[in-house]
């Protein structure tokens, strides 16, 4: 990576910090993301939750215990390791309705997600999870249920994978659709160790 493209995600990543775009937030803006120049894999979930915005940390909960065995990795690789990057649609923790979390504040992908993503041309996997970051990086199946986006985009190429949310609320969803863990985890492995090996 060239020292521009550095210098540029540098800059980014010390002004999304520091974003203050929303007005309200519950318990106020706390930007959480990971990004490297290096990264070479991107999850690109929805936004914090109120766990992870206390501890600053994204996915420091049981989502992200079930995300890092679905992915085959430890901690310490998926926090630490420069190729594995988190870039969410939303930076900070959107408060809570009557179903759950709201949505991720849409300033947030508006401001940033474009120039991020031109900063990072190194990404060779994308993992994408929530109706949200389905439809910002997969628009062609915004009108497809979780289930049909996961089933097709699988299919389609290994450039990026849909997933659904690792959330223990969704415990229903997987034990219903037992061929995720079956047939796409295997595969979404491989692939992951293969960018991690390089």
């Amino acid at each position: 990576m060239g020292k521009m493209e550095q210098t540029a995600l540098g800059q980014l990543t010390s002004d999304m910090a520091q974003c203050c775009l929303c007005d309200g937030l519950p318990l106020g803006p706390r930007p959480l993301f990971q990004l490297h120049p290096q990264a070479r894999i991107l999850i690109a979930g929805q936004a914090p939750g109120r766990v992870t915005h206390a501890k600053g940390r994204p996915f420091d909960d049981v989502s992200g215990d079930r995300l890092r065995r679905w992915l085959g990795v430890t901690r310490e690789t998926f926090y630490d390791d420069p190729r594995v990057g988190i870039f969410p649609m939303g930076l900070c923790y959107p408060g809570t309705g009557k179903g759950g979390d709201l949505p991720p504040r849409p300033e947030c992908a508006a401001t940033w997600r474009a120039p991020v993503l031109d900063a990072l041309p190194n990404v060779a996997l994308t993992l994408i999870m929530g109706r949200y970051a389905i439809d910002w990086h997969l628009p062609h199946l915004r009108r497809a249920s979780v289930t049909n986006a996961v089933r097709t985009q699988f299919d389609a190429d290994d450039a990026s994978y849909v997933l659904p949310h690792p959330s223990p609320r969704n415990m229903r969803w997987l034990a219903k659709n037992a061929w995720f863990e079956a047939d796409c985890i295997p595969v979404i492995r491989y692939r992951v160790a293969a960018l991690l090996a390089l």
